[in-house]
């Protein structure tokens, strides 16, 4: 039956997978780390990472620069709703495949042009999905099953420029998108909190992240705090990410920046917006990111670039607003 033309980038050996997952350690142990060592130990060269938040919320920001700050090349990404984060890794060059959903859109904001650039130039390799497919190829792979039957992208043009398959039900007859199950090598995940075993807690939509970490082969969280696991116990129904699919964790204040961290800070527009002018012209987007990303030692010494605790503090302000728009409580 039909198929989709385009390149599969991670097999759906489900086999393969339950393989791996059955001598994953499960072992309730500590998983404290520092960013540097988490990208060191565990994104390598030629990886398929995937990207959990929604746009730009809740996006991992201080990995990505270090994935960039530590060189990574011919990573693979899934696409699924990346924004900013496709923009930081577009900056470092640090990919050459994605699995594309909703890329190079900044939303409302505008078009990163590095990252428009890439697929002009045939520098990356492009294989289409919907938003739902995406997520539907995370749940495959937590489920354990190689594929997972689907509506999404009948009568498209993205069914053709997929890797999807049409297969027949063999209940009813009809015609179903087959979505092969996708399980990343590594997933890259910022939570509100989380607990020094892994245990995490996602306020809001969480989209599909809890899928995203039960799919991946490795996952690093960086959470805004860390808090006592008695705490997450309290509330056991609110974790959406236990501790065993978890391999690193790591404290980020303000991880999100300049993403919006919902019910913590808003989104920096300013910032954005002098990211989107900077990819204008290539000098001065090379000595942009020189500044703050290649030249800075790590996450906070950009956040002081970027206005330090003052400008953070009115981000918190004005998400709180937002929130709560008739309150008078101190920031």
């Amino acid at each position: 039956m039909q198929a989709g033309t385009q390149t599969l980038f991670m097999p759906p050996d489900s086999d393969a997978a339950r393989e791996f997952f059955r001598h994953k350690p499960r072992e309730r142990v500590e998983k404290v780390t520092t960013v540097p060592e988490a990208i060191a130990r565990l994104v390598h060269d030629g990886d398929y990472i995937a990207i959990g938040g929604f746009g730009a919320d809740r996006i991992p920001t201080a990995l990505l620069h270090e994935i960039v700050r530590q060189g990574r090349k011919n990573l693979g990404v899934s696409g699924h709703t990346a924004t900013h984060d496709f923009q930081i890794l577009a900056a470092g060059g640090c990919m050459d495949r994605c699995d594309v959903a909703y890329v190079v859109g900044l939303e409302a904001r505008g078009m990163s042009g590095i990252g428009r650039k890439m697929f002009e130039d045939g520098t990356i390799q492009a294989t289409e999905w919907s938003n739902a497919a995406l997520a539907w190829r995370y749940k495959a792979a937590a489920m354990g099953i190689p594929y997972i039957p689907s509506r999404s992208m009948l009568g498209t043009d993205t069914l053709r420029y997929s890797a999807a398959k049409l297969v027949e039900c063999p209940y009813t007859g009809i015609k179903l998108v087959a979505l092969p199950a996708l399980s990343p090598d590594v997933a890259l995940i910022h939570v509100p909190r989380a607990d020094v075993y892994g245990n995490c807690q996602i306020d809001g939509i969480n989209i599909a992240d809890n899928d995203l970490a039960r799919a991946a082969k490795h996952v690093i969280v960086t959470t805004e705090r860390l808090v006592r696991p008695e705490d997450i116990r309290r509330e056991p129904h609110r974790t959406a990410i236990p501790f065993f699919c978890v391999d690193a964790v790591v404290e980020v204040p303000f991880g999100s920046y300049p993403g919006n961290m919902p019910y913590e800070y808003y989104s920096d527009e300013d910032h954005l917006r002098e990211w989107l002018a900077a990819e204008k012209d290539p000098g001065v987007f090379a000595a942009f990111i020189d500044k703050y990303i290649l030249n800075t030692r790590d996450f906070n010494e950009y956040l002081e670039l970027c206005g330090g605790i003052e400008k953070l503090r009115k981000l918190r302000a004005v998400e709180l607003l937002l929130e709560r728009p008739n309150s008078n409580q101190e920031v």
